[in-house]
């Protein structure tokens, strides 16, 4: 059920140039386009004079160097990372040796939950395990700036340390990878869990932020409606699930098939993590069972 959430896929925006989104904050978009990260990863310049930059991006001189274009004769003195996948997370190194800048975040790359038998966090190529913090943040931990002031609202789901980060003086949020308007974020085990995601969305649809600047696609305005959508859109697939295991299905991929209908076939395999994600809270909850732990080549029945 994709059509439920009013998706914005319109972003006009040149990689590697900066862009002034509203007083305050200015963006540049990383070229490394994809499925996953649409048009690119997008880094966020908050202030003027000194400056905090939000999430660096992907391990790309021509990024970092078009960062610091923007911020040249500006001094950088804060560096916030969301979330530790490779689009994301990379750059700060290059970043901090080039600005000084302290690096902020909720901690490093881990798993949601202790790994299964047969699981291998090698094998998930998508982390940053490399990155460390100069500063571990905690929720509701705020950090001030020239002229801005930062809270830090974790937010796992995505990934277990996805952190967001509000800013005050515009009652706008840093929202990373967790809500976008142009696609459903991906929660994919070990990586992420999808009762964590559930509640870091019920959570920051009771905050009073009404901007989102995602890592990816446009601004998000009207954020508390967007987030609701976002969360009866996950109400939906579970219910979806659901109900394809009542009609017989037992594993993933076939469910997989009949609930994403027109999907594009680069990103079957995420959707399979993402349905793996469900059957790991509706298990956990007790609505679903499954023999040993949840894996992407269980089988599943409605519990009894």
């Amino acid at each position: 059920m994709a059509e439920d959430i009013p998706y914005n896929k319109t972003l006009d925006l040149a990689p590697d140039t900066v862009d002034q989104v509203m007083p305050g904050v200015r963006r540049v978009m990383a070229n490394n386009p994809s499925p996953f990260t649409f048009k690119g990863t997008l880094s966020y310049i908050v202030g003027h004079g000194n400056v905090a930059i939000v999430d660096p991006g992907p391990d790309d001189p021509a990024h970092v160097a078009a960062l610091l274009d923007a911020v040249r004769g500006e001094t950088v003195t804060h560096i916030f990372v969301t979330h530790t996948h490779r689009d994301h997370s990379p750059a700060t190194p290059a970043l901090k040796k080039a600005t000084g800048a302290t690096v902020y975040a909720e901690g490093v790359h881990r798993a949601a939950r202790p790994l299964n038998i047969g699981e291998n966090k090698a094998l998930d190529s998508s982390g940053d395990r490399d990155f460390v913090p100069d500063v571990y943040l905690k929720d509701g931990e705020i950090v001030q700036g020239d002229g801005w002031t930062i809270e830090a609202v974790t937010t796992p789901g995505h990934t277990a340390n996805h952190m967001a980060y509000a800013y005050k003086e515009a009652n706008a949020m840093f929202i990373g990878d967790h809500v976008m308007a142009w696609a459903t974020s991906i929660v994919a085990p070990p990586d992420g869990a999808m009762s964590d995601y559930m509640a870091s969305l019920h959570k920051l649809a009771k905050r009073s932020e009404q901007i989102y600047f995602p890592g990816h696609g446009p601004v998000i305005n009207d954020a508390n409606r967007f987030v609701n959508y976002y969360i009866l859109h996950r109400m939906a697939r579970e219910a979806s699930i659901l109900h394809r295991l009542g009609k017989g299905a037992t594993d993933i991929p076939t469910i997989v098939r009949a609930i994403y209908i027109g999907i594009d076939p680069r990103l079957v395999g995420a959707a399979g993590m993402s349905v793996l994600a469900h059957m790991e809270d509706l298990v956990t909850r007790g609505a679903v069972v499954t023999d040993g732990a949840p894996s992407i080549d269980g089988e599943y029945r409605l519990a009894n």
